[in-house]
């Protein structure tokens, strides 16, 4: 078995009722896109989500060697880093942040599990955006090679407040 940190045999939770409901949503239409196989960026509807499209991030896999890339970063998610890492590799946007969480996405390219989190910030964020509640999901265009993941992400502060950026990115830079 490979080692994919504290990413080894995760699971879901089957109990979901304490997830944001933001982040719960994505996840329910995720499972609901193509039972039985992996759904691909084809399967994705953002209609069914469109006010929480500034909270999304798409990031492609790329294989031989396995790299990951931003493709779509949502305003939020950009408002919460300082930046919008659109088009970056993560490993080198991150640079040695970044080692000791790609288990995270390698997990899920190799095993196509979706994984969550809710915890402290991994990545450099505003000092006020200490807590995030994230998914990533697989996404396979050919139902089982995992070529792309889907993200949802929420922040919070330190007494657990959400945290929403309502002007607009460009606004609050």
């Amino acid at each position: 078995m490979a080692d994919y940190g504290i990413w080894n045999d995760y699971r879901v939770p089957e109990d979901r009722t304490a997830w944001h409901p933001a982040v719960r949503h994505v996840y329910e239409h995720w499972l609901d896109l193509a039972p039985g196989r992996l759904p691909g960026r084809q399967h994705i509807v953002p209609e069914k989500f469109a006010s929480l499209l500034p909270r999304i991030l798409l990031i492609e896999v790329h294989r031989d060697p396995l790299r990951f890339r931003y493709r779509l970063i949502g305003t939020e998610v950009a408002w919460s880093r300082g930046r919008d890492p659109t088009g970056q590799w993560l490993d080198v946007l991150h640079g040695r942040n970044f080692e000791p969480y790609s288990a995270r996405y390698r997990y899920i390219a190799e095993t196509g599990c979706a994984t969550w989190r809710r915890g402290q910030s991994m990545w450099d964020r505003d000092p006020k955006h200490l807590i995030v509640e994230n998914c990533l999901m697989p996404l396979a265009e050919d139902g089982s090679t995992v070529d792309m993941i889907l993200g949802v992400s929420v922040v919070f502060n330190s007494a657990g407040q959400e945290l929403r950026n309502f002007a607009g990115w460009g606004a609050a830079h």
